[in-house]
């Protein structure tokens, strides 16, 4: 069990999540509920966490002082004697909380020497023992711990970054493997892709020993990488090279920089370590690579584009051509199969075959369970779609995949608060998913959180700004960026956006649906609203009508005799086309 149990409110989950890595950074292993596994009950597990913690970190907000699940938690920490509280706002503490003393650390923004979290920190060694009872003057870290920044894509091409990031992720999930060294999540390592930053200020912002840095160049058949493990207190290296290998050669170079890496920090390499780091989904270069390409669409690509979506199949079908055994490459192609069939309806079983395909090469392979779990909850089969994704998050509760749809599943049966807790974790897993954060504004505003809404709206429009910079007519992009600015009150620039939007892509359906629901929800204009959404129900498939069916959004306008009728007639539209395959009632 965790030493330490952390309270919150959703609106500071950012905040707690920072606590939370600053005090694993000190050697504490710590827990939060988005750490909730899927089966069991939310209460038994909160109960059990609390009750075997050493510590209870209440962190103290506006939203936190109304929370009876706060309250009742801090309570039971008082109770109990180990009760750690910090307020990152300032709000006046409920009693008989404000007669216990509270760290101040609003606007906290991870300093370790903050005298806020320097009195955190001494409580819980204090609490739990084993660790020094005071703050060092020093940062902590963990002994031996490494953050992997993105390697930089040196080729002359630019659009060969994808490899250069798929080289970086599989050292990142190679180094996870060793069980004596602790690696930061992809998702933090990528936050800093595109900046120049200090090593030694990152090693310190991270409470990690290392960083490792290097670049990729491809070119032709050849590919050269560098690498440079560097330690974070001194800022000297503590390993560098320089390969220059065939590109055939790049599985067994991952497997040796890897190697190289645990060597220069003098740890041991398990013999099952060594065997799963060498294990690799694919031994063929080229399937490897067009399935980075495919999985770079996938991350960065307009969803609401069929292009999109055709590109991976074909670059997967054909890595499944060169290497039938290609798992990951089956799974990434059922995941875009079932888009496709979703927005647009296309032919198919909409993924199913290359999800059983890639099952049967690798039963554990959790993003190919989630997209049977879509399948099945599409198809009315609510209940093997449940065991489906429960099976998915135990395989990889960090796999984006797999927590999106969860969300999503979470989301079509209105379970609002389950749906939050999966998107919340998917915005933490890709650096660049703005579509997560986007659906949260619609969940957050359906359970009435706005203060939560509009922190999504903020990360939802910096995301889409980012998307945009790189390909300016990403209707998905735009879609939810004036979502985000709808609810930010950025009247002008929806307008603005909503008339570039119409120009550059005026046939993406996913677009003008987040235009509608924007205008129904922010702007409380019914006839712009129905004017919006019009072409897009009289195109949506049944999956897609499904969605508009319970989607809060729509909510202002649901009652209105022409969205009921339009409704309708798309159901008769469907129902008439594919008897089989009609939206659900």
């Amino acid at each position: 069990m965790s030493d330490i149990f952390i309270s919150y409110a959703r609106s500071t989950a950012d905040q707690a999540q920072a606590v939370a890595e600053a005090l694993r950074g000190l050697g504490y292993h710590v827990w939060r509920d988005d750490e909730l596994p899927a089966h069991r009950a939310y209460a038994d597990v909160i109960e059990e966490r609390l009750q075997a913690a050493k510590a209870v970190v209440v962190i103290w907000s506006a939203e936190a002082v109304k929370s009876e699940w706060v309250q009742s938690e801090a309570d039971t920490a008082r109770t109990d004697h180990k009760l750690v509280q910090l307020t990152v706002d300032g709000t006046k503490l409920p009693r008989p909380f404000d007669r216990i003393q509270c760290a101040d650390m609003t606007g906290w923004a991870g300093d370790l020497e903050a005298p806020g979290w320097r009195k955190v920190a001494a409580s819980v060694a204090e609490l739990i023992g084993g660790i020094a009872a005071a703050p060092t003057p020093s940062p902590a870290v963990r002994r031996l711990s490494i953050c992997v920044l993105p390697f930089a894509n040196m080729s002359d091409d630019p659009q060969q970054e994808y490899f250069s990031d798929g080289i970086s992720e599989d050292i990142i999930t190679d180094l996870s493997k060793v069980s004596a060294l602790g690696v930061i999540a992809r998702n933090t390592a990528f936050g800093f892709k595109g900046k120049s930053p200090n090593v030694k200020e990152v090693a310190h912002q991270l409470g990690v020993s290392h960083v490792l840095e290097g670049s990729v160049r491809k070119a032709g058949g050849r590919v050269r990488i560098t690498a440079q493990l560097i330690d974070g207190a001194s800022g000297e290296h503590s390993w560098a090279e320089r390969y220059d290998r065939d590109l055939t050669d790049i599985f067994a170079l991952q497997d040796e920089i890897s190697e190289a890496i645990v060597k220069a920090l003098k740890l041991k390499l398990l013999p099952e370590e060594k065997k799963a780091i060498e294990r690799r989904g694919t031994d063929n270069v080229d399937a490897y690579n067009l399935y980075l390409m495919a999985r770079q669409y996938w991350v960065t690509g307009n969803s609401g584009d069929a292009r999109r979506d055709e590109s991976i199949i074909r670059l997967t079908d054909r890595a499944t051509e060169i290497d039938p055994g290609y798992a990951r490459a089956w799974a990434l192609m059922a995941c875009a199969q079932g888009l496709l069939r979703t927005l647009f309806g296309g032919m198919g079983d909409g993924g199913l075959a290359a999800a059983e395909r890639a099952l049967s090469l690798d039963p554990d392979l959790a993003e190919a369970h989630a997209v049977r779990a879509d399948i099945w909850f599409r198809s009315g089969r609510q209940d093997e779609a449940a065991v489906e994704i429960a099976t998915a998050l135990r395989l990889d509760p960090e796999s984006y995949e797999v927590n999106n749809t969860a969300a999503s599943l979470s989301f079509g049966q209105r379970r609002m608060e389950d749906a939050i807790r999966y998107w919340e974790k998917a915005a933490t897993l890709m650096e660049t998913d703005f579509g997560s954060p986007g659906m949260l504004i619609t969940c957050y505003t359906a359970i009435g959180d706005p203060a939560s809404a509009r922190r999504a709206a903020q990360l939802t429009l910096a995301r889409a700004e980012a998307a945009l910079a790189q390909d300016r007519s990403n209707g998905k992009a735009l879609g939810f960026g004036v979502s985000a600015l709808g609810l930010l009150g950025e009247g002008e620039r929806v307008k603005e956006w909503n008339e570039r939007a119409l120009l550059l892509d005026p046939d993406n359906m996913v677009m003008r649906y987040n235009f509608a629901c924007n205008i129904a929800v922010h702007l409380k204009d019914t006839e712009a609203a129905l004017a919006m959404l019009g072409p897009v129900v009289q195109k949506a498939t049944p999956v897609f009508l499904d969605h508009v069916k319970v989607d809060p959004d729509l909510d202002p306008i649901r009652d209105d005799p022409r969205f009921q009728a339009m409704v309708a007639q798309a159901e008769a539209r469907l129902a008439a086309a594919n008897p089989g395959e009609s939206a659900a009632p």
